[in-house]
């Protein structure tokens, strides 16, 4: 018996299966959500709370991962110098679709919630003080799946206008993410995430070295796809280059300090 409430504790929202972390396929513009790589102090408590989650944990190489339905998390242990809130992005999202169920089964797990901008969504924090959002989305055909990367946005990085407005166009015009709206939020969305866009009402900084330390985008065609970013202005922080394991990537930092890695090859996992 013992060890059966010990299995059930590991998938709290849900069994985990062989394609439980297939990603969404790329958009027209060759771009879906990929991954979010946290810096954690204590590498094992991180990894039973995402177990408990509800995602599958193995890993990459050398690096400890949990994968979820349209998204990788991946675990570096670490020093991070701070939690997700105050910076560029606050916070990411997961989808159930019975939220009742699902803090029912959190809170029984030991896993503590607090009370959302609405009563379709609570709040979470994993080890290190990363925030998480689950919201319920009832038309969910898995137990949990990843929903939201939540941009909280500063005047820093902006040259005329709203900051939303112009992350918004950024993300528009350089990942091809499609705009729209949930409820009153602005949103750009790309297969697998929406990247909700709220004003920060306080100066918000870089993520990088952050508990969060950056999100991830799986590209089609990453060579040319850096190439075209290149062309458009876009300056590069590790440029295009391809991993022994045949997996290729680059990273860059957009202009409200979000660091982001781009990567081909994340579905083959």
């Amino acid at each position: 018996m013992r060890a059966l409430i010990s299995i059930l504790s590991l998938l709290v929202l849900g069994p985990v299966g062989a394609s439980w972390a297939q990603l969404a396929a790329p958009g027209e513009a060759g771009v879906a959500m990929g991954h979010v790589h946290l810096v954690v102090r204590d590498l094992e408590a991180s990894k039973k709370f995402f177990a408990t989650l509800g995602g599958e944990t193995g890993k990459f190489g050398a690096t400890e991962t949990v994968k979820f339905p349209g998204v990788f998390v991946f675990l570096r242990q670490g020093d991070p110098t701070g939690g997700s809130v105050g910076t560029i992005v606050n916070h990411v999202g997961f989808q159930v679709p019975s939220l009742q169920e699902a803090v029912a089964k959190l809170e029984g797990a030991g896993i503590k919630t607090f009370p959302g901008p609405n009563p379709q969504q609570v709040y979470i924090y994993a080890p290190g003080e990363m925030r998480i959002a689950i919201v319920e989305v009832p038309s969910s055909s898995v137990p949990i799946a990843f929903h939201h990367v939540h941009f909280y946005v500063g005047e820093a990085g902006s040259e005329n206008g709203s900051p939303v407005d112009e992350i918004k166009v950024w993300y528009v015009k350089l990942f091809g993410a499609k705009p729209g709206k949930r409820g009153n939020i602005e949103t750009a969305d790309l297969p697998g995430a929406s990247l909700t866009l709220t004003k920060s009402p306080t100066p918000t900084v870089g993520i990088k070295g952050r508990v969060l330390d950056h999100i991830g985008f799986e590209i089609k065609d990453l060579e040319a796809f850096c190439k075209k970013l290149e062309a458009s202005g876009v300056k590069l922080d590790r440029p295009y280059s391809k991993r022994p394991d045949g997996l290729g990537l680059a990273f860059l930092t957009d202009p409200w300090g979000t660091y982001i890695e781009l990567t081909e090859g994340l579905n083959r996992l």
